[in-house]
């Protein structure tokens, strides 16, 4: 399947909560690395993350523009929003933009990884300033944690 056809139906599975269809673009070890819900690792974990997504929200959008890949690796700006159902943020709706990334293996994804600027969304929600302090906190220290980091820390 071709990359754009593959972002198609990876947005098409997530927009319908369909875990299983969005879990088989994947290889049976892929990673799902979502900005919001974490990282979800083979194709049980993705396939679950996905049916939580959708209890938690509804009138998903979620569209990939811009696509280019050399068969290997992919990337695509993404717009997603959603209406969220959970707790006291429930019936608020939230827009956001990002980046998708795609480490592609045999025609599946091995690895998908999305950049976004999680602070929007939390604004959106209404997410009060010192508890997003507190989120970015432990989001920046699990990002520095990571090895690929270590060089641009410093001493």
């Amino acid at each position: 399947m071709d990359f754009k056809t593959m972002l198609s139906e990876f947005t098409d599975a997530l927009v319908a909560g369909d875990g299983e269809r969005l879990a088989r673009l994947f290889t049976e070890d892929g990673a799902y690395h979502d900005a919001a819900y974490g990282t979800h690792r083979g194709r049980g974990e993705i396939r679950a993350m996905v049916e939580r997504v959708a209890r938690e929200g509804e009138s998903y959008r979620f569209e990939m523009r811009d696509p280019v890949s050399d068969g290997q690796l992919g990337y695509a700006r993404f717009i997603f929003s959603f209406t969220t159902r959970h707790g006291d943020f429930a019936g608020k709706h939230v827009v956001t933009e990002g980046m998708g990334c795609f480490e592609l293996v045999d025609g599946l994804i091995k690895e998908y990884h999305e950049a976004t600027n999680q602070g929007i969304g939390l604004a959106q929600l209404g997410i009060a300033p010192e508890h997003m302090a507190r989120i970015f906190a432990r989001k920046a220290e699990r990002q520095n944690a990571r090895p690929e980091f270590r060089d641009h820390l410093g001493s």
